[in-house]
């Protein structure tokens, strides 16, 4: 999955502390991949075994309404499911 040139900026402003660590989204690590959300969700539970919890996690509803209060879009908040990745779960994404 190559990705594109995007600015610091843009990517830090998709980092969120979530359970105390900072992570990204399953649907801003998608965009900025150039891939479907459900594309990178299926790649990942194909490999499950190279993502344990601290390199990724399910968010809980709770945790997805407050997130969906941060996030400028509001699709997050009807999403089933929405998955977050450590900083050490998005380097295994890109590799």
């Amino acid at each position: 999955m190559p990705a594109k040139n995007v600015s610091i900026e843009v990517i830090t402003n998709k980092i969120f502390i979530i359970r105390g660590q900072k992570v990204m989204i399953d649907r801003d690590l998608a965009e900025l991949y150039g891939v479907e959300t459900r594309a990178l969700n299926q790649a990942v539970r194909r490999h499950k075994d190279r993502f344990p919890e601290d390199f990724m996690f399910i968010l809980t509803r709770e945790e997805v309404m407050r997130l969906s209060q941060i996030v400028i879009t509001s699709e997050i908040k009807y999403s089933p499911n929405v998955s977050v990745f450590t900083e050490q779960g998005v380097a295994m994404l890109s590799s």
